[in-house]
């Protein structure tokens, strides 16, 4: 089966000064369908200078990046916003939902975006509600949410034009451990019951344990490949 994410050699070098950094040295890595997978490491590691590259915000100095087979970095600027419309979903620790919109307006963003037809988006959005324990909050604007509860949305966001991989940078940054584990439950039920792919980027080892493999990074290189004592 073709990985859902495949990196092959991936550097990313940034110029400093009269010298450079490598924020990102020479990183293989694969995420399977249907895996929750953590990306850990101390602050400065490299970690979110590699999701930007692997979502394809920020092209690599050397390396390929394949989502589903295609290769990110070798399409044009158009094909490649689209493809990351259509097979990549975000989640993001400050959640980023817009604050004029309901809850069902922030999830149907992705699905308007991508010109899917108009009657199929309403009952697409509030489906992922629903996924997400939110049907009851689905007229609710983001400040009538606790934080877990907008967290829930931003999942639904990114989960509801089923793509190949979620890519999460620090979801539960803003949350209280309580929230987090709700939120982490809510995302490996996700991956078991719906085949949802999940690339977690954390600097919290209890978040990382959740997953089912841990990626260990430190001064840009990838040390590790774990099974998670829980997972």
């Amino acid at each position: 089966m073709v990985p859902a994410l495949h990196a092959m050699g991936v550097w990313k070098v940034y110029p400093s000064g009269d010298g450079r950094v490598d924020a990102v040295r020479g990183v293989d890595l694969t995420v399977h369908a249907g895996e929750m997978v953590a990306i850990t490491g101390p602050s400065g590691c490299g970690k979110t200078s590699l999701l930007n590259v692997l979502s394809g915000l920020d092209a690599p100095s050397a390396g390929m990046v394949l989502v589903q087979g295609d290769s990110l970095f070798d399409l044009d600027d158009d094909r490649r916003t689209r493809l990351r419309g259509e097979r990549l979903g975000f989640v993001f620790q400050a959640f980023n939902l817009l604050p004029v919109l309901t809850a069902t307006e922030n999830v149907e963003i992705p699905l308007l975006l991508s010109g899917q037809p108009a009657h199929d988006v309403r009952a697409k959005a509030l489906e992922a509600l629903s996924s997400v324990g939110l049907a009851d909050r689905s007229d609710h604007l983001p400040a009538m949410l606790s934080g877990g509860q907008q967290q829930r949305v931003a999942v639904a966001r990114a989960v509801v034009h089923r793509p190949s991989i979620v890519l999460c940078d620090e979801p539960t940054g803003n949350l209280d451990s309580a929230t987090s584990d709700e939120v982490l439950d809510l995302m490996a039920g996700l991956c078991r019951d719906e085949g949802m792919t999940f690339l977690i980027v954390t600097h919290d080892d209890a978040v990382a344990a959740r997953c089912d493999r841990i990626l260990r990074m430190r001064d840009g290189l990838l040390l590790g490949d774990d099974a998670s004592e829980e997972a």
